[in-house]
Formats: C-alpha cells, sequence, structure tokens
C-alpha cells in the first residue's frame, strides 16, 4: 500500500509531505502518518516543512468516513483536532507550503502553522463546514479566533465563506504568495532561516505568546471529546 505521508530529513528541516494521489483528504490513515511524522521530527529536533501534493494542500477530513464509519468520527475529529494542537505549540518552527485547495480541516491544519506560503491560482482556502451542514469544531472556533482578522473570522466560521489565495492572505490563513514553481526553494528558505533561531528561546517565547490561544484551543479539544 502507498503510504499517503512522506518523512525526509535534510540537515535541520524535516519535510513532511502528504500526497494520496488524490484530493489529500484526512483518512484515519494518513493522520496517523501525519502524527508519526510528527514524532519523528521531534526525535530529529527538526523545524517542519508541510506541504501538499500539486493543486491541493488538503480537502479536509475524508468524508467517506462521515458517510461509511459514523463510529469513527470521533476518532477522526481527536486526531485532526491533536494535530492541529501539536503544530501550534511546536517547541520547533513550522512552515506549511500551501500547494492549492486548503478546505476544512486542510485549512485550520495552515491556521496552526507559524508561516504559511501559497500560491495564487484557482484555489479555495477556508472553512466550508456550514455551508456543507456540519458544526464548526469548538477548538477550530478558537484557533480561528486566534489567527483570524476579525471580519474574516465571523465570515469564515459563522457563514462558511471560502476565500481565494490573495483573499486568503488579508484574512490571516496565509502570510506570503509566491509563484507555484517557487513555492518550495520559498518554503525552504524560510524554513532554514527559521531553524537557525536559538531553539530554547523560540519555544519559550512561542509558549508566552500563544499561551491563551494553546489554552482555549485545549480546552475546546476536551470539551468536544467528552462531547462524543
Amino acid at each position: 500500500m502507498n503510504h499517503p505521508v512522506s518523512y525526509e530529513l535534510d540537515g535541520q528541516i524535516a519535510t513532511i509531505t502528504m500526497d494520496d494521489g488524490k484530493a489529500n483528504a484526512y483518512s484515519l490513515d494518513m493522520l496517523a502518518e501525519l502524527h508519526s511524522a510528527l514524532d519523528q521530527a521531534e526525535a530529529d529536533g527538526a523545524a517542519i516543512l508541510l506541504r501538499g501534493r500539486e493543486g491541493r494542500f488538503s480537502a479536509g477530513f475524508d468524508l467517506k468516513v462521515f458517510q461509511e464509519q459514523p463510529e469513527r468520527i470521533a476518532e477522526m475529529v481527536g486526531s485532526g483536532a491533536r494535530l492541529s494542537e501539536r503544530l501550534l505549540a511546536n517547541p520547533r518552527p513550522v512552515v506549511a507550503a500551501c500547494t492549492g485547495h486548503a478546505v476544512a480541516a486542510g485549512a485550520f491544519t495552515l491556521l496552526a502553522c507559524d508561516c504559511r506560503i501559497g500560491v495564487d491560482g484557482q484555489f479555495q482556502i477556508g472553512l466550508n463546514e456550514v455551508a456543507i451542514g456540519l458544526t464548526v469544531p469548538l477548538f477550530v472556533v478558537e484557533l480561528a479566533r486566534y489567527r483570524l482578522t476579525p471580519p474574516a473570522f465571523d465570515q469564515s466560521v459563522v457563514t462558511g465563506r471560502m476565500w481565494s489565495p490573495p483573499e486568503a492572505a488579508r484574512a490571516g490563513y496565509l502570510d506570503l504568495l509566491v509563484n507555484p514553481d517557487e513555492l518550495y526553494e520559498v518554503a525552504a528558505a524560510e524554513a532554514t532561516c527559521l531553524a537557525g533561531l536559538p531553539a530554547e528561546a523560540h519555544a519559550a517565547t512561542k509558549q508566552r505568546a500563544r499561551g491563551a490561544a494553546l489554552g482555549a484551543v485545549r480546552e475546546a479539544i476536551e470539551t468536544e471529546l467528552a462531547d462524543n
């Protein structure tokens, strides 16, 4: 079976690539492999470069689980929630190379990364849960509240608005847009730059700066899991 997640260590940079050959949906297998990759990056003490396949960062949670394995929905959402929390709290820098569409869980993965570099094109980025009849998880509300501008937060969470890459950059999903053929080079350069920060100072300051947001996200995760 092909693995939807690959891991490559080059010096101080761990590149984690999501590629299921399709929409990069967060299946239970992909989520398990993402957590395993984060475990390896932590063991290696590496900064992280997280990227998708061409045209697709991630389509979010695998809807087949909602349709065919409803008894595993809580497990899937819980794993996705922990993934976001781990990225937001990671002691080493985390750079996302957003290769295209980033929808629902794909979008809140972006919100959890330190630096988000995307490409312009006919792509959609955002939290579409309400638009497809789902209630936005509490931890996503808190993550979006922390990273998005106030108007974009309300439109994203309450109305499920989707954004083009330039709009997503203004809203707070992305930090920088580059040409598609420059994405990996720019993202790798940014990861290398951030990896050079003094590790202890970076980790301690990240915890101070994000303490309130992390507390809110973690409390929301526990509430969400308890309710399910």
